[in-house]
């Protein structure tokens, strides 16, 4: 699954918490980002966190403290724990990989692969 494959959005109250999965695999001994993004209708997609291969994590100032990310490479998914929720945390929530190199497949290398997204909605 090239693609990456969002699950884990719901409905939950402020204050309340909600642990995103993004699964993909392929792109066997290549190196690469993992991001989620957020975006609301009319605004743009917004950064909210990354993970990169060799597990170097960013986060946006919006959501540190309160997100954590994280992967299991042998379940070759990527986690989101959302954590204190907010009204303003309402969003659908996309995954991308992001390829930085694919010795094995240079064409790859820089490409974006996005999910269909999953939607969070924050009642307060």
């Amino acid at each position: 699954q090239v693609q990456p494959v969002e699950s884990g959005g719901g409905s939950v109250q402020a204050g309340g918490s909600l642990r995103l999965s993004c699964a993909a695999s392929g792109f066997t001994d290549c190196r690469y980002e993992m991001s989620w993004y957020r975006q609301t209708p009319g605004a743009e997609r917004e950064f909210v966190s990354s993970i990169d291969s060799s597990g170097s994590i960013r986060y946006a100032d919006s959501v540190k403290g309160r997100f954590t990310i994280s992967q299991d490479n042998a379940k070759r998914t990527v986690y989101l724990q959302m954590n204190s929720l907010k009204a303003e945390d309402t969003a659908t929530y996309y995954c991308k990989r992001h390829v930085i190199t694919c010795p094995w497949a240079t064409q790859l290398n820089g490409m974006d692969y996005w999910g269909k997204g999953t939607l969070v909605t924050i009642s307060s």
